[in-house]
């Protein structure tokens, strides 16, 4: 009961800050370029009026936090992504997915788009998914936040909750989500052949197909579709429900660490949208990477508009992309022989962090890296929320403290930006969770930003 009561009392208060958020960033009058860009943007009615779901997603505000900005003399600027439908950054990602997918024919209406995520991408994707007619089958790694499997559900996907293991393994939950897909080809097709119907494409593949065969059509499709220049488009992405009147079903693997499609998705809209919003007066951009589709986005897309903009990977612990920026080797100390945890990251963060390098982090732009802690990342959401009144998530606050350490080596006068990328509503059991951070010795006690002390 006493938990019961603190998750309400928590999101009570993340409501309020929600709300505070809003009335501050709508009813104030900004002092500063992209504060009168967002303002200008409105009174023109520049797509005041959004047809349906997808095009509510992008366009977020870029907002300054005015605590580190006055502590550290940068302006440090955060990407209220929080603000999307879905509640992350990853509804970008999402709708590009499916869009390309769609388009290409390796999804069809009716069909059901599976993923293995520890939640974010999840979410989005079962968010996304309905505005496109399709289904949503995600498999989540059984110690991430349980808030995350419920809200998957209540969106009306299927949630498959699986232990972690390391990535070869085959009951990892990524390759788990692409079995999920090879099998749901296999029965459609199955299906229409008992029909007697006419097969057609990589969704209506022959039932006698092995899962290698099916896995590799897939592959060739998305080779084709990464290479195809008509996907390169600076256009906004479109709401086009597919079909309905299709019988065929069948599976899609969004495969977000590999696909392509992530990285674009940031490429061609999230680096566009930060560089109007700045009027291209930045000088650093940090971020964390999972997958690595934001910060290889945004760097690339920044560093072609100026090549003097710097960027930077905040890496938490257990994660290994660090040594990859710094020395051009993937190692961490956590995976140390007779070190290596049951979890291949030894964090409380969620989302970000990785031990190998993904298509989509290799197109990546960096000009260094900067570690974290869990405690910094803990000490900060919580000096966000009594001095900003934003409620933000583990990849945020580890987002910010790259940002002011950023701001530390660069100096007074600088303009920086990050990624809020989800709120703290989805870590209410965990990061958020008093107990919890207990157990693991990260209870918070600092009242400024001393923990961020070289």
């Amino acid at each position: 009961m006493a938990a019961a009561t603190a998750a309400g009392a928590a999101a009570a208060a993340a409501a309020v800050s929600l709300i505070a958020c809003y009335l501050l960033f709508h009813n104030s009058t900004p002092k500063v370029p992209w504060g009168r860009t967002a303002r200008s943007s409105r009174v023109s009615g520049r797509r005041t009026r959004r047809k349906g779901l997808v095009e509510a997603i992008g366009n977020t505000p870029l907002i300054r936090i005015n605590s580190l900005s006055d502590a550290t003399g940068c302006e440090i600027l955060g990407k209220a992504e929080f603000l999307n439908p879905g509640g992350s950054v990853k509804d970008r990602v999402a709708v590009k997915i499916i869009e390309e997918a769609l388009e290409s024919g390796d999804l069809i209406c009716g069909g059901t788009v599976t993923e293995g995520s520890a939640g974010s991408t999840a979410i989005s994707l079962a968010t996304v998914a309905p505005a496109y007619g399709c289904r949503c089958h995600v498999v989540i790694p059984d110690d991430a936040a349980i808030e995350k499997s419920q809200i998957i559900e209540a969106l009306g996907a299927t949630v498959e909750r699986v232990r972690p293991v390391s990535i070869t393994h085959r009951d990892h939950f990524v390759n788990i989500a692409r079995r999920r897909a090879l099998e749901a080809n296999k029965l459609a097709a199955a299906q229409r052949e008992a029909n007697g119907t006419q097969t057609n494409g990589l969704a209506h593949a022959d039932s006698k197909m092995t899962d290698d065969e099916l896995a590799t059509m897939q592959l060739e499709s998305k080779k084709t579709q990464d290479n195809d220049p008509s996907h390169v488009s600076m256009d906004m992405p479109h709401s086009r429900k597919c079909d309905p009147s299709s019988d065929s079903k069948g599976g899609f693997f969004a495969d977000q660490f590999e696909n392509l499609a992530n990285y674009r998705a940031h490429y061609e809209w999230t680096g566009p949208e930060i560089w109007e919003q700045t009027k291209g007066s930045l000088h650093a951009f940090v971020a964390a990477a999972g997958t690595g589709g934001t910060i290889a986005g945004v760097s690339r897309y920044l560093k072609e508009k100026n090549r003097s903009i710097k960027c930077f990977l905040m890496d938490p612990p257990g994660s290994g992309l660090f040594n990859k920026v710094t020395r051009g080797v993937m190692y961490t100390k956590e995976e140390a022989e007779g070190k290596r945890l049951k979890n291949p990251f030894d964090t409380i963060t969620e989302g970000i962090g990785i031990n190998r390098v993904t298509n989509n982090f290799m197109m990546a732009e960096l000009d260094g890296a900067y570690r974290g802690t869990d405690r910094e990342a803990v000490e900060m959401s919580r000096f966000l929320l009594r001095n900003d009144g934003l409620f933000v998530g583990s990849s945020s606050a580890m987002n910010c403290v790259g940002a002011v350490r950023v701001a530390q080596d660069l100096g007074p006068g600088h303009t920086i930006v990050t990624i809020l990328c989800d709120s703290g509503m989805r870590h209410l059991s965990k990061f958020f969770n008093d107990q919890y951070l207990a157990d693991h010795g990260l209870t918070p006690t600092a009242t400024g930003l001393e923990f961020l002390d070289k």
